[in-house]
Parts: structure tokens; sequence; C-alpha cells
């Protein structure tokens, strides 16, 4: 009787460490962070923007021909490698046509005019329409559709989302990186602002860049034989970026709250200094 008790304590205490062990790897595999820091841990956490332009000399490795990190996360979406999401909350999953519609060029109208037309400016495509028709169905089938799709090269504007960690019982700061966002920049948006094709996690991004490592690389132009894994790259935050937006209750950029321009590079400056002047000040006495 003792030793069917035994085996039933037994039973239940390896189920409940099988329960257990289950709701922590859930729980780790849904973390958009690469290297996740129990709640515990945390004394002090900021949650941070930065945008990094890859035009920019210091991320040019990041940004090198036919290895563009844009290009990277594209193909690897397209060969269903990698999930994008549709914001940086990384809540709802984009299928790959919403992905391609997003990184589509948004064709603005722009038809002629009654007046155009009684002028005559569209009898030319009236009469290419009747030499096609002439050809035939099969003429017609043969022509490539054409694409819209943005380049990787246009794609320079990345978005990253970090929370300014302070571990307690490593006793620094660390930068933990949640998401980085591809941006169509403002100036190819017929609309006139930036615009997410797509959100990535940290951790799913770390996966593609290892299991790429011939064209994942953060290129060293001063010694070929040392160049990075991308997920190594950001590891070591080889890259320039500037702070857009630090959490706050309005949700407000720091751009709307000081003003776009100088302004706002100001403010960037300033918030990126507070926060380090803040984690000195954790060692006065």
């Amino acid at each position: 009787m003792k030793l069917i008790k035994a085996i039933g304590v037994a039973a239940g205490i390896l189920f409940s460490f099988g329960a257990v062990a289950q709701q922590v790897s859930t729980t780790q595999s849904s973390n958009p962070s690469a290297r996740p820091i129990p709640e515990s841990d945390v004394l002090f956490k900021k949650t941070v923007w930065r945008k990094i332009d890859l035009r920019e000399k210091q991320n040019r490795p990041l940004f090198s021909e036919n290895r563009e990190i844009t290009k990277i996360l594209i193909e690897a979406v397209k060969s269903g490698e990698l999930v994008a999401y549709k914001t940086d909350s990384v809540n709802v999953p984009l299928s790959r046509e919403e992905f391609l519609e997003n990184m589509t060029a948004k064709d603005m109208g722009g038809g002629l005019t009654e007046e155009e037309i009684a002028a005559g400016f569209g009898q030319e495509e009236e009469e290419e329409d009747a030499w096609g028709a002439a050809l035939g169905a099969e003429a017609t089938q043969d022509a490539a559709p054409v694409s819209n799709e943005y380049f990787a090269k246009q794609l320079y504007l990345l978005e990253l989302k970090e929370n300014v960690v302070f571990d307690k019982k490593r006793s620094r700061m660390y930068h933990d990186i949640q998401t980085i966002s591809i941006k169509v920049p403002s100036t190819l948006n017929p609309l006139g602002f930036e615009q997410t094709v797509g959100s990535f996690k940290m951790s799913d991004l770390v996966k593609v860049f290892r299991n790429n490592p011939e064209t994942a690389i953060w290129y060293n132009a001063q010694n070929d034989a040392q160049h990075k894994n991308l997920a190594d790259a950001f590891d070591l935050w080889l890259f320039s970026s500037y702070i857009t937006k630090i959490s706050n209750p309005g949700d407000r950029a720091l751009g709307d709250i000081y003003g776009g321009g100088k302004k706002g590079l100001l403010a960037a400056q300033d918030a990126l200094e507070a926060l380090i002047e803040y984690e000195y000040s954790l060692w006065s006495y």
C-alpha cells in the first residue's frame, strides 16, 4: 500500500514538473526577445523606439551589396522561414500576401481628366489596346505582369523596439531588443508618411540569421576574415540609431512632443543621455 502511494506521489510530481516545463517553454517561445530577462530580476525598465537609417556610413555593413538586411528579411518571409507581424506588438501575424501588399507601391490613380481625353491624350493607349486585341489573347498573356514592389535597396529605414532593462541580479543595464520593423520611407510613400511593411520578433530573426551565415553578415570593410553574423552585430550594437520615442502615458513620439527637425534630434540626444545618467546614478551613494 505504501509503495502504491509513493508511486502515486512521484507520478504527481512528475506531472506537475512537466506542466510547469511546458508552460515555461510556451512562454519563452512567445517572447520576442532573443534573451529574455526574468521579471523578478528587473529593477528598472523603459521601452525605447529607435530609427536605423541604413544609408548612414556606420550602417553600411548592414546594407552591403546583395546582402542587404531588408533583402534577407523579405526573402525569408517569401520562403515561409520568417513570420511578419502587423505592428511591433507582434500579436497579429501577416500572411505572405498581406506582407507583399504592404511593400508594393500604391497606385494613387491620376487618370486623365475630361479635358485631356477631349484633347486626344488617351488615343495612343486605345491604339495599343486595339493592336493587342488584333494579335490575340496569346500575345497578351505572354507579357510579364509589372510588379510595383519596392526593391530592398529602397527600404533603407528600420525601426527597432527595445526594453532598456537594469538587471539587479547582474547589476548592469541591458538593451533587450524586442522587434525590428521595416519601414517604407515617407519619400517613397505617395501618402507622405512612413508606413510599416512588417515587424519581426528578435527571437525569430536570430534563427534566420544563424541559418543563413553566408548572406546574413555584418560586412567588415577593414578585414574580410572578420565579417560578423547579423545576430552578433545586434548583440554587439554595431550600428547607429537615434531615439524617436520613449514609453509615456500619451504614447507620443519625441517629435510630437518637442517638434521635428533639430528640436527632435536634440530631444533624442537628451533622452539618450538621461538613460545613461540614470544607470550611473544607481552607483552613487
